[in-house]
């Protein structure tokens, strides 16, 4: 685990549960530092972490190797306009995860060449279960491209991207995929309660169902379509669902769905280049 120091600016959810997998990973709580505004979430992460935490991002900012960039958005302009100055005299790796905002205008906001790596996290990193997209830019040497890793593998799985375009492809995918699964459990687990089975057996068997699925694509060797294929009888049950699915054109609604979240990821972040000129 790296030892250098890292400043979150932004004390939200994600930066929770990044500060809470370093920790749990081996990392020093004196190391760590982060600023958020709001009283009473400060005072909650003192007391769980143990951790510095201020109301303003300078101190943060002033003593950071890596700054963990977890605010909106719509504020991040703002937010590295208050340590423009700190970031152009320590230049240290600056990690976004926030969505939509693009490495070109954090470099505008806050120093010309500065190391950037954008993520895309999602949720489940909440339960260290995440699935990160990173993209670096051409400031980014490997040993920071190291650590942006090493600190996203503390609440998930990463891979790397070549190209940054490619995390709205992300966004979509991974980003707002919990979504699609929950939506799909929730019809399932309705569906089941429709047909005679009690709310929490509804729930439980649709939500262990699902875990198990997961686990078997991550640990099988084999693609997804052929897992499908195996538990397929022909003319059995599942095959009966799955030819309702089809006839439905199922795949046809995925498809626009997600291209539909890759097409919106886009549109709010040039949205945002266009209120921020």
């Amino acid at each position: 685990m790296t030892t250098h120091r890292i400043g979150f600016i932004g004390g939200g959810n994600m930066a929770r549960s990044l500060i809470g997998g370093l920790l749990g990973a081996g990392y020093d709580a004196g190391q760590i530092a982060v600023s958020e505004p709001d009283s009473q979430r400060r005072e909650a992460l003192i007391n769980a972490f143990a951790i510095e935490s201020f109301s303003d991002n300078q101190p943060v900012a002033e003593k950071a190797d890596v700054l963990v960039l977890a605010v909106k958005p719509q504020v991040m302009e703002k937010a590295l306009g208050s340590i423009q100055n700190i970031i152009a005299e320590r230049k240290p790796l600056l990690i976004s995860i926030a969505a939509g905002v693009r490495s070109d205008s954090i470099e505008q906001w806050s120093e010309p060449g500065i190391p950037i790596v954008r993520v895309m996290p999602n949720t489940p990193a909440l339960v260290a279960s995440g699935a990160s997209g990173l993209f670096a830019n051409a400031s980014v040497s490997d040993e920071q491209r190291n650590i942006a890793e090493s600190i996203m593998r503390a609440v998930g799985v990463t891979v790397w991207l070549k190209d940054e375009a490619q995390l709205d492809t992300v966004t979509a995918v991974s980003g707002s995929g919990p979504a699609y699964f929950f939506y799909l459990m929730e019809a399932i687990q309705q569906t089941a309660i429709e047909n005679g089975l009690d709310e929490k057996t509804a729930n439980l068997l649709t939500v262990e169902t699902a875990l198990g699925a997961a686990k078997l694509a991550l640990e099988s060797n084999e693609s997804p379509a052929e897992l499908r294929r195996a538990v397929t009888s022909p003319g059995g049950t599942t095959q009966a669902a799955l030819e309702v699915m089809e006839s439905e054109s199922m795949q046809n609604t995925i498809n626009k769905a997600v291209n539909a979240a890759e097409q919106r990821s886009r549109e709010l972040a040039d949205d945002l280049v266009e209120n921020n000129k």
